[in-house]
């Protein structure tokens, strides 16, 4: 993939017909190491081919393919509910908050009142 990419942007950047030397140039400019046999077959096999031909084939190919569909429902009632959903929490909070003080038991579990000092 990685070689079909470096050619794709020597072709993309003018030059028409990218030799293996030079996408090897470009990806070790990358910090990237060829695989030699690869793109030397990947060069034989579009030697003499016109790029936008074979892309134009290629995207009729992919469109048969179809778009595996389905997804992207789901999100739109969010709205009122998420508000009730809101409102909820608030009073949870509020009525954990009020039980805190009154339940006759301070904050380290003794009993209110039952003398601990000052600290």
């Amino acid at each position: 993939m990685k070689h079909v990419a470096s050619y794709l942007l020597l072709v993309l950047g003018g030059n028409a017909s990218p030799s293996a030397d030079d996408v090897t140039k470009a990806l070790s400019s990358v910090g990237v190491e060829a695989d030699s046999e690869a793109l030397d077959r990947l060069i034989s096999e579009l030697e003499g081919k016109d790029l936008d031909e074979l892309l134009a084939s290629g995207s009729e190919l992919l469109a048969k393919f179809g778009g595996g569909g389905g997804g992207g429902g789901g999100g739109g009632a969010g709205g009122a509910a998420a508000a009730e959903e809101e409102k909820e929490e608030e009073k949870k909070e509020e009525e954990e908050e009020m039980d805190l003080g009154g339940g006759g038991m301070s904050m380290f579990g003794e009993e209110e009142g039952a003398g601990g000092g000052d600290y």
